[in-house]
């Protein structure tokens, strides 16, 4: 509504009609979402922002999806500072990452928080598909773990995980950069908790992350779900993995942790291994 407010005066009542006033802000960078229609008015939107938040220094636009195995996403400068690199923080964590090269959504911070709350001092965590490393830092940052092992296939994302935990000073944060299906394996070992923070595709790693809990161990496993489908499918998914390996499972919860598009949620399922 403040966005909307501040513009009242610059845009017509249809562009004001057409505006998406939510936006991320990751650190000093404010990334849009502008319709087409809607571009032609873009420096005007920008500026409006900036004038909301000083903090602002630069205001990006997203020009299509994420797309690739990395899940990246284009941006198109709009204002201010020309750099899509920027400083961020959450939970007492610092992360520098590139927005473009790197996948990172800050509306994750509070599932992210939720996580490390249930992690047990002493745990041994294992990160898949770890990116900038922000579960492996938030976790270091709030708990009292005993190590966590992060694995990322995306170079820049590995690249800007190793500079985090130098930044953050952490010591039992370990880093491997390459295929999830290829390390993990080769790990030769099985954790407390198994994070598997990758909503699309994720299923197809399940016989990984599940090989890779203890008995007794937890796996938080993340799906995109229309809201009819909360949380059969996702459970679902998991029984059968499960079900190949001759183990047994206890569902604990499954939670909403954002939305893709309109009846479409990000969820966590969180299991036991038994």
């Amino acid at each position: 509504m403040k966005l909307k407010q501040a513009l009242a005066g610059g845009l017509t009542e249809q562009e004001l009609d057409q505006l998406k006033p939510g936006h991320d802000v990751i650190g000093s960078i404010a990334i849009l979402e502008i319709d087409r229609p809607l571009r032609k008015r873009r420096h005007a939107i920008a500026k409006a922002v900036m004038q909301l938040n000083n903090h602002i220094k630069t205001v990006l636009m997203k020009q299509g999806g994420h797309t690739g195995r990395c899940r990246t996403q284009k941006m198109g400068f709009i204002l201010g500072r020309r750099t899509k690199e920027t400083m961020h923080t959450e939970n007492g964590a610092r992360m520098m990452l590139d927005v473009e090269k790197v996948y990172f959504s800050p509306r994750l911070a509070t599932e992210r928080l939720r996580i490390a709350k249930q992690v047990m001092p002493g745990e041994s965590v294992l990160v898949m598909f770890s990116g900038c490393a922000p579960y492996p830092l938030v976790l270091a940052k709030n708990t009292k773990v005993k190590e966590i092992v992060g694995v990322e296939i995306n170079p820049a994302g590995h690249k800007y995980g190793l500079k985090n935990i130098a930044l953050n000073k952490i010591t039992n944060i370990t880093l491997f950069k390459g295929d999830v299906k290829k390390i993990v394996p080769k790990l030769n070992k099985n954790f407390d908790r198994v994070i598997m923070p990758l909503p699309k595709g994720g299923e197809d790693f399940l016989d990984i992350g599940i090989k890779a809990v203890k008995k007794g161990g937890i796996l938080h496993y993340y799906d995109f779900l229309h809201e009819d489908e909360i949380p059969k499918v996702a459970i679902d998914k998991i029984r059968k993995e499960v079900k190949k390996q001759k183990k047994k499972i206890k569902i604990l919860k499954t939670v909403k942790c954002g939305s893709q598009q309109p009846h479409v949620y990000r969820t966590c399922t969180d299991c036991r291994i038994i």
